[in-house]
């Protein structure tokens, strides 16, 4: 079974050589000192315009997503419904109050509706993805402005998750002390597997998330890989490059095929979101036929009903994929004819 469930990456990032030798250079029976900071000062190279000491560095977005939970101040988190699930859980485990902002029927939110929130709930801080997870919404310059001003109106923060912004456009915002961004290794960088995230603010704000830390939350070896992607800048360019690739041929493979017949949204990520009865049957079919997209539970996440994703998979698996969906395309028109 080929997994499109998942939004993970399909590409293996380096060869094993490279993993070889940056294991050798690990000093293992030594703490992590040195590797962090040379993990910051290629994370901030790569990016230009940032200080080390604007950044704090997670097990994953996860473990910054349950950092936030602790280190915020007290009050309500606010989120998007749909979002990320873990949002939700991590403020469960903590016992952090939790508000949303549901979406309308067509899965978009209004910017409006979501300001008319945050003065009702007044929240410590709201989070939320963007691009968006799951639609692929882009949230533009002008909407994050918008939120952070009506955030900071009642001393919170806005907190972007930009998990997929490489497949994206970067928001062209300054950093203030209430805006914080966190970003991922798992995705465009393809190592989800060894679990690297990063949180960038101002210094006062990282200090503050700082309030609650491990020593060392992330293992040499991670680090050194991380190292590695941010400095060989030609080949992290390109390895993005070729996954923005896959995701655009997924997105025209279903617009060719499957838009006639359901709602395709547009998507700035890795995946693409589909709704409808069709879509539903689409993801049976390809399920059948050896490719396990992400159904949802219409229990639990109502408004994702009808709803199935996709996200990347290799060149070579997208060949087969398509000749899939275009036969089920080409089944499901002589069957509605008749």
């Amino acid at each position: 079974m080929i997994r499109m469930d998942k939004n993970e990456s399909p590409i293996q990032p380096m060869s094993r050589e490279t993993l070889h030798n940056i294991l050798d250079q690990c000093a293992y029976h030594l703490y992590p000192d040195e590797a962090y900071d040379d993990f910051k000062s290629a994370y901030v190279e790569y990016y230009r315009n940032l200080n080390v000491d604007q950044i704090c560095i997670g097990n994953g977005s996860d473990d910054l997503i349950q950092k936030l939970m602790f280190t915020m101040p007290n009050g309500p988190c606010l989120a998007l419904h749909p979002d990320f699930f873990m949002y939700q859980d991590y403020a469960r485990q903590v016992q952090r109050p939790l508000a949303y902002v549901e979406a309308r029927e067509d899965l978009t939110f209004s910017i409006d509706a979501i300001i008319t929130r945050i003065h009702e709930v007044r929240p410590s801080f709201f989070i939320f993805s963007n691009p968006h997870n799951p639609t692929g919404y882009r949230f533009n310059e002008t909407d994050v402005i918008r939120l952070l001003d009506a955030v900071s109106q009642y001393g919170g923060y806005l907190v972007v998750d930009e998990a997929y912004v490489e497949f994206s456009k970067p928001l062209n915002i300054d950093m203030s002390p209430n805006l914080l961004r966190m970003r991922t290794l798992s995705k465009a960088f393809a190592i989800a597997g060894l679990r690297l995230g990063v949180l960038i603010g101002t210094k006062e704000t990282i200090d503050i998330v700082k309030h609650i830390e491990h020593p060392y939350p992330m293992s040499t070896f991670t680090l050194k890989v991380g190292t590695y992607l941010f400095r060989e800048h030609a080949h992290t360019d390109k390895l993005i490059a070729q996954q923005r690739q896959l995701s655009t041929r997924l997105k025209s493979i279903l617009q060719t095929y499957a838009a006639s017949k359901m709602t395709v949204y547009p998507s700035d990520t890795n995946f693409v979101l589909t709704r409808g009865t069709a879509a539903l049957a689409l993801g049976n079919h390809v399920k059948a036929h050896g490719f396990l997209p992400r159904f949802y539970n219409i229990e639990t996440e109502k408004p994702m009903a009808q709803c199935v994703r996709y996200s990347i998979v290799t060149n070579e698996a997208l060949d087969e994929f398509e000749r899939i969906v275009k036969e089920w395309s080409e089944q499901y028109d002589i069957s509605n004819k008749s």
